[in-house]
């Protein structure tokens, strides 16, 4: 039963980690689209990059809630 926790633990940190680089890599490309030609939208970007922040804070929280002794 232990085993069973410990890899569903790991699953679901492998899918806070892939969440977390998907939310940072739309905000970095849709930053870096600002600095070009097209058009970009403020309210966008600021939203891209607080769903990336909080996708970070949900990792880091995991990270710390699945430390032995926690």
């Amino acid at each position: 039963m232990r085993v069973e926790a410990s890899t569903a633990g790991k699953a679901a940190l492998r899918e806070l980690e892939a969440e977390a680089r998907y939310a940072r890599e739309r905000y970095q490309l849709y930053k870096a689209r600002a600095y070009g030609s097209r058009m970009t939208s403020r309210e966008r970007l600021r939203e891209l990059e607080r769903k990336a922040k909080l996708a970070q804070a949900r990792l880091e929280r995991a990270k710390t809630d699945d430390r032995p002794g926690s």
